[in-house]
């Protein structure tokens, strides 16, 4: 009896396991069961691949010499924190392939690696679980580390106002079209600066096929931060309202340091933390930047340059050969 009984509980465990790891036909990890679901991308990267991205980061520290520091910030997905065992099977080393490529940089590039300050804040909303983005909170942990390095002011998350949206769903249910996702909503929580002024000039790219800016508008005056209403899946796009857009911001910080975000999406939830570390915060997104990078860094007497990229990106060949091109169009 006391046979079976153990292979009846042994059972059990292992349905429990198959249900709470799982494999999407479309390749993402389902991971825990109810409203406590995350769904994340495996990461494709191997471990001496993203050289080129070093070589980028090289190359700008090489053209701005000692004028402009330069940072790089390779921001872990949701999968090199979250990951469990059973499922590693299904993903590369996200860790070892970024470490490679910090140690690709060149000595005089400041490198910030966020993993040990991510994974000692796990237990927190620092990822969305129904997004493929990190959480604001996340960002929240790494503009402090990188404001550290820097050597800048940085204000507690005490001093600012925050803000909820509630039922988001992100972008993981269209990823997945698992209905375990779709039906484990989650708050979308972002923080707003306060005891700071500051004011957010855009320029906006036009697209045309394939996603290729067409052209651009007069730069105009807007919000920083975007209002969406509870349940709507667009709610990451609060900071900035998306990619498509040079952004500057002028803020009442006086302490002559100017700072240029080059990012993907992951890095719009870094500027609103720097509010108060930077005088001017400019942000250009890899993949849709039209202008000549140094004529653009000296016309704004550019002090910082931080690359913030996701680990996906950061590997991608198209994110350090857009990089590239800045310096020379």
């Amino acid at each position: 009896m006391n046979g079976l009984l153990a292979f009846g509980f042994w059972l059990l465990a292992l349905q429990l396991s198959a249900e709470q790891v799982r494999l999407t036909r479309s390749g993402i990890i389902i991971v825990g069961s109810g409203d406590k679901v995350r769904a994340f991308e495996p990461f494709r990267g191997t471990l001496d691949g993203g050289l080129g991205y070093a070589e980028a980061v090289n190359k700008y520290k090489q053209t701005f010499g000692d004028a402009v520091n330069v940072y790089c910030m390779i921001i872990p997905t949701a999968v090199a924190i979250y990951c469990p065992e059973e499922a590693k099977v299904w993903t590369k080393d996200q860790k070892a392939t970024v470490r490679n490529i910090y140690a690709h940089l060149s000595k005089d590039v400041k490198f910030v690696d966020l993993f040990d300050t991510m994974n000692a804040h796990a237990e927190e909303d620092i990822y969305s679980r129904t997004d493929h983005h990190w959480a604001p909170l996340g960002a929240y942990y790494a503009a402090q580390q990188f404001a550290d390095q820097a050597e800048v002011p940085f204000a507690d998350l005490s001093t600012y106002e925050k803000h909820v949206i509630h039922d988001y769903v992100g972008t993981m249910y269209r990823f997945s079209r698992d209905a375990a996702v779709k039906n484990a909503p989650e708050d979308f929580v972002y923080y707003v600066p306060k005891e700071v002024d500051y004011t957010t000039t855009y320029i906006r790219y036009q697209l045309g096929k394939n996603r290729k800016v067409v052209g651009e508008k007069e730069p105009e005056e807007g919000n920083f931060f975007y209002t969406y209403d509870d349940g709507n899946s667009a709610a990451y796009m609060t900071f900035m309202h998306g990619d498509l857009n040079t952004t500057k911001v002028k803020t009442s910080t006086r302490n002559g340091r100017r700072l240029l975000i080059l990012k993907d999406s992951y890095g719009n939830a870094l500027p609103a933390y720097l509010f108060h570390s930077f005088e001017e915060i400019h942000v250009v997104d890899c993949r849709y930047f039209t202008k000549n990078i140094v004529h653009y860094v000296q016309k704004n007497d550019i002090t910082d340059i931080l690359f913030a990229n996701n680990a996906g990106h950061a590997y991608a060949a198209t994110t350090h050969q857009s990089y590239n091109r800045y310096l020379e169009q």
